[in-house]
């Protein structure tokens, strides 16, 4: 029997499902309410022993972890239902609501089913071809707690497609979208600046890859609007709920590009009632140290190459060295001697011996005080003389020759500012261009340096390398996670990927990415050469997301002009929306920054009279960013700058590179040619500019499009 009549008085089906909805909502006040009285009971005898205080500290943090994994906010709490087909083996049709959380009855009888569990897998799954043993899927078109309308599916063994038409079955993971009116509901949404949600109307072919087993690497490969994001977030989420032990001890750490990407997608996982997973671009991991800006691109690449750690390495040996001149040390009535021989010896062995550099300074420390100590007929004892003479200026100059305690700054800091260090570490490993391309100007303090994106994973290199400076420290001891998820990853660099790797406890990484979105320094070409890097031993599973759900095909067909010949085989994701307006594009008489501004401004405001509560970005070269912002300002027009902060306002300006990743409801993309001049992956970061607007797309030009668009520009008759 299906739960919904068991309400027990005639209803329509809408008003029927809001009764249902309106019970669940009811049961999970309801378990909120014995939770805060739990607490309050536990709470009341705050005394007693330091025992009984620390397991009421425990206490207390789970008591509000719960509390947080049922708020709901805004969001709705049931996506729908599923109605089983029964087996014909006696076991009958079953009814089963399936939402954010599970929630249970006072009579611990379930009444929504977490998105989650095995028994809601039908629900994100079932197709035509394989129904899963459902006979009818609703999915609930909703706004919080209230209904505002039903998508029904119906399924019947081989016989009718996932909308319930009589006809051939759609092919298992394709073809039509399922839950057409849901999906389309929330396409349709305007967006707010945040990652919508996107749980109840989740795919049969995203729900594969969020579902996939734990262990090994997976890599997902999906072009714009795929739902790689949504697929990212979701699986951190549903592995920590499926491998409950141990990934709550472990973690799960989930990587993005930019501080823009993290503010933009930081509500899903709490929606999610999973506030334990870890959010951090990868200078964020690096906690001690001040990152901002990038390198020029030949340097970058050079930061980025796997080269990079021989360098480093070598950086660490050439600061461990015997003395240039024999130390004489006079300690009461004798002469103590420690030879240029004798100090290389020691340091020859520190190295056998340590671990790591940092380790290696007390190995170093005590054989030369013994050294010294045995340095004369009449020996003395090396302890004493360690603490006569350790903190010396003559003993303490010659430790820090021979092994100076490192922080990863300061050793990056000395190599950075010495063309002689830097020739010394990367003699046969780096060509003369390269090394002075790391060359910069010292600073007074290594304190004082702002470190680009580029230089953190030679930090946290160094760091590995180094260790702690003192024996109970921490500052040299790297996280580790059960899990890591990196969206964007097509873009990392082999040094960046030894920086993830460093942070997994068994190798267990999901890489989500668009190869055709490469566009950093170290774009890839294709995923068997990040694979290599990242799993040289096992290789990885691979899946990829084929259905565009965010960019209509006009604008998709638009954008994919931009895909450089040699990426022929990457079909882009085929857009679930066929309809929608054609690309507009602007073009002026030339590109005078005045005639440019005013086309800007005139585009920004008829634009927003057709998206109405929606958001807008003006999206442009990096150098143009400062010029179009004064430009909207000038003009009277609220909006923000993307930098840090996700987009906040009604309307952005950013550059293209900070807006991958992110989604708009129309995008105006101004001189194209500027974008695609940006770097050597130019095409690209133009092909990322132009497939973010989920409803309308703009283009503003006063110099020729690159040819590829003016060809695609021409076909719409612009």
């Amino acid at each position: 029997m299906s739960p919904a009549s068991e309400i027990g008085v005639p209803m329509s089906e809408l008003e029927a499902e809001q009764a249902y909805v309106d019970r669940a909502h009811a049961c999970l006040e309801a378990t909120r309410r014995r939770v805060r009285e739990f607490w309050d009971r536990v709470a009341a005898g705050r005394s007693g022993t330091h025992a009984a205080r620390f397991e009421r500290d425990v206490l207390e943090h789970r008591v509000f972890q719960r509390l947080g994994q049922l708020e709901l906010g805004d969001r709705s709490l049931c996506f729908g239902r599923i109605d089983t087909a029964g087996d014909g083996d006696g076991d009958g049709p079953e009814t089963f609501y399936v939402g954010r959380i599970g929630v249970w009855d006072e009579d611990q009888a379930s009444v929504v089913c977490d998105w989650r569990a095995p028994v809601a897998e039908p629900f994100f799954r079932a197709t035509g071809r394989r129904p899963l043993g459902l006979a009818r899927r609703r999915r609930f078109i909703s706004r919080g707690s209230r209904l505002l309308g039903l998508d029904d599916e119906h399924f019947l063994a081989g016989g009718l497609d996932g909308d319930g038409d009589a006809g051939p079955p759609a092919p298992d993971g394709g073809g039509v979208p399922q839950g057409k009116s849901a999906l389309l509901a929330a396409l349709e949404a305007p967006r707010t600046g945040r990652l919508g949600d996107a749980t109840a109307t989740i795919q049969a072919e995203q729900d594969d890859v969020i579902r996939a087993p734990l262990p090994g690497v997976l890599i997902v490969q999906g072009g714009p609007g795929t739902g790689k994001t949504v697929v990212a977030l979701h699986r951190a989420a549903y592995l920590i709920y499926t491998h409950r032990f141990p990934l709550a001890g472990q973690g799960v750490l989930v990587i993005g590009p930019n501080p823009v990407f993290l503010t933009y997608v930081e509500q899903i996982l709490p929606s999610l009632g999973e506030a334990g997973v870890r959010l951090s671009t990868l200078g964020d991991l690096l906690e001690d140290v001040p990152v901002g800006g990038h390198d020029s691109e030949p340097v970058a690449r050079t930061k980025g190459d796997a080269r990079m750690a021989a360098v480093l390495r070598r950086a660490v040996r050439t600061r461990q060295r015997g003395l240039r001149e024999p130390l004489v040390l006079d300690h009461g009535l004798r002469r103590l001697r420690l030879s240029t021989e004798a100090s290389a010896a020691i340091v020859a062995r520190a190295r056998r011996r340590a671990r790591t550099h940092n380790a290696g300074r007390r190995l170093v420390t005590s054989a030369f005080f013994e050294a010294l100590a045995g340095s004369t007929r009449r020996p003395v004892d090396a302890a004493e003389l360690a603490t006569a003479h350790g903190e010396t200026t003559d003993v303490r100059r010659a430790l820090d020759w021979m092994w100076p305690r490192l922080t990863p700054a300061h050793l990056l800091h000395d190599l950075f500012g010495s063309r002689a260090l830097l020739a010394a570490a990367g003699a046969g490993v780096l060509s003369d261009a390269e090394i002075e391309g790391l060359f910069r100007p010292r600073q007074a303090h290594a304190d004082d340096v702002v470190w680009t994106t580029d230089d953190v994973p030679l930090l946290d290199e160094a760091r590995m390398l180094l260790g702690s400076r003192s024996k109970r420290g921490t500052a040299g001891r790297i996280r580790t996670y059960g899990h890591i998820v990196v969206d964007e990853a097509q873009d990392l660099s082999p040094m960046q990927l030894r920086m993830v790797g460093r942070r997994s406890l068994n190798g267990s990484l999901t890489l989500v990415g668009d190869i055709a979105q490469a566009t950093s320094a170290w774009a890839h070409d294709s995923w068997d050469t990040l694979a290599d890097l990242v799993s040289p031993e096992a290789p990885p599973h691979f899946a990829e997301l084929t259905i565009g759900y965010r960019v209509p095909q006009p604008i998709m067909t638009f954008a994919a002009a931009c895909l450089p010949p040699e990426m022929a085989d990457l079909v882009p994701p085929r857009a679930a929306r066929p309809g929608g307006e054609p690309p507009r594009i602007v073009r002026l008489p030339g590109a005078e920054p005045d005639a440019l501004a005013g086309a800007v401004v005139a585009a920004v405001g008829s634009e927003l009279q057709h998206v109405g509560a929606g958001n807008l970005a003006v999206v442009c070269a990096d150098e143009q960013v400062t010029e179009l912002s004064g430009a909207l300002a000038a003009a009277g027009v609220p909006h923000g700058v993307a930098a840090r902060r996700a987009l906040g306002t009604q309307v952005s300006v950013c550059s293209a590179r900070t807006l991958k990743g992110l989604e708009v409801d129309a995008a105006v993309v101004v001189e194209p040619s500027r974008i695609a001049a940006e770097s050597t992956a130019g095409m690209r970061l133009l092909y990322v500019a132009l497939s973010r607007a989920t409803q309308r797309l703009t283009v503003i030009t006063g110099e020729p499009l690159p040819e590829p668009l003016e060809e695609a520009a021409a076909a719409i008759g612009g």
